[in-house]
């Protein structure tokens, strides 16, 4: 059954998770703690040493020293939660005019298409549910499983063939059609606490190492809503130099940040295109390119081998540059990438690895920034900051 791997599959796309199906009361999963190597043994004395104790860094540590497999409730994503100036109270005090907790059409200024965009649960109205994205963008549900299944490439994006192969898979070859038991076979859960073993399960000493190196995500926290956007020069994949002060003032900016081997980052490409396509005209759009979460010399993943994606990490401006190119030309993106430098600058100060979202103002201040990713990486929750702050900027 489709339900008795669904949630496996989704780590084996790249995701950082457990190995459960999910359910709201499954205790986080540990990995046998098996000995730290000595190089890992040194490597977490170093990080104490470096960082405070309440740092998100040591977070993410004491969690992978205690077992954790970092479902996305503990490590540093409790911590390291959204920000944004245009939330659910945002919303409120601006439109909700008769002070109903909700916000009908009527009272929002805007085009319907954009209150379309931020009504999430598509009930004609906006209200708190609406802001509310404390379901991590890895939760497995049926239409989350079903894509994965149908994205034969990896590449975010599910076409006309291959959701006609997922037909046939479902039950349907040589028929014309699907009836109603043969979907509901394919998501019954399987037995409670059911477990699938991972091949690629990382061991404590891997998660240190991966930890150390940035490839489980910056080990500074990047800047705060209402901070300045910290200036950078980075060059596009032709080799021209790209300021972001030079490009403040007249639009809002959106960076992206992501790389190859992270499977939910390659999961939302098609919605990063679309939010692109939607608002190219009205915001500067730009994809810095970081260090891979998922080297085959690193924590690799199976998934990323069996999609023709097994990259060693690259020790030079150039090679990051190439596999940039390739990830751009896998995911058909047509937004500009800026390529950061093998020294990670800009990753770390923007905490952008592996995968992580901002919006920043005409006048450089940050007014959006997602949760950490994986989890917190919501391009939907992007597009309502998005949406609102332009529609602030018409008034």
């Amino acid at each position: 059954m489709l339900a008795k791997r669904y949630f496996c599959a989704a780590l084996l796309l790249g995701a950082l998770g457990g190995t459960g199906h999910g359910e709201e009361n499954t205790p986080t999963p540990v990995v046998a703690k098996e000995p730290l190597t000595p190089e890992a043994i040194e490597v977490e004395k170093n990080l104490r040493e470096k960082f405070a104790a309440d740092s998100e860094a040591i977070a993410m540590l004491d969690a992978i020293v205690e077992g954790s497999t970092l479902k996305g409730d503990d490590g540093w994503f409790p911590q390291a939660k959204v920000q944004s100036q245009f939330g659910w109270d945002h919303v409120r005090e601006r439109f909700d005019t008769d002070a109903d907790e909700e916000v009908s059409a009527k009272e929002y200024p805007g085009t319907e298409s954009d209150f379309a965009r931020l009504d999430c649960n598509g009930d004609k109205k906006l209200t708190k549910s609406d802001f509310d994205w404390a379901e991590h963008s890895l939760t497995a549900t049926p239409g989350f499983v079903a894509f994965f299944m149908a994205d034969r490439d990896a590449n975010g994006k599910v076409t006309r063939e291959e959701f006609a192969a997922l037909f046939d898979q479902f039950g349907g070859k040589g028929e014309d059609f699907l009836a109603l038991d043969d979907l509901r076979n394919q998501f019954t859960p399987g037995p409670p606490g059911a477990r699938e073993i991972r091949a690629d399960r990382p061991t404590r000493s891997t998660l240190i190492a991966g930890l150390q190196n940035q490839e489980i995500g910056s080990l500074d926290p990047g800047p705060s809503v209402g901070d300045v956007a910290p200036d950078f020069t980075l060059n596009d994949l032709q080799g021209n130099p790209v300021t972001l002060s030079s490009e403040i003032g007249d639009k809002p900016i959106v960076l992206i940040f992501g790389n190859f081997t992270c499977g939910p980052f390659r999961s939302q490409s098609g919605n990063l295109e679309k939010l692109y396509e939607r608002y190219k005209d009205q915001a500067k759009f730009f994809l810095v390119y970081v260090r891979e979460a998922h080297p085959s010399d690193g924590w690799w993943m199976l998934s990323n081998q069996r999609a023709g994606i097994d990259l060693t990490q690259p020790q030079q401006d150039a090679g990051r540059r190439v596999i940039a190119e390739r990830c751009q030309s896998h995911l058909n993106l047509e937004m500009p990438f800026l390529v950061d430098g093998i020294d990670d600058h800009v990753g770390t100060t923007y905490s952008g690895m592996p995968n992580r979202l901002y919006v920043i103002d005409e006048q450089g201040k940050i007014v959006f920034k997602n949760g950490r990713g994986p989890f917190g990486f919501h391009p939907r929750q992007l597009e309502q900051a998005l949406v609102l702050g332009l529609q602030s900027q018409e008034k």
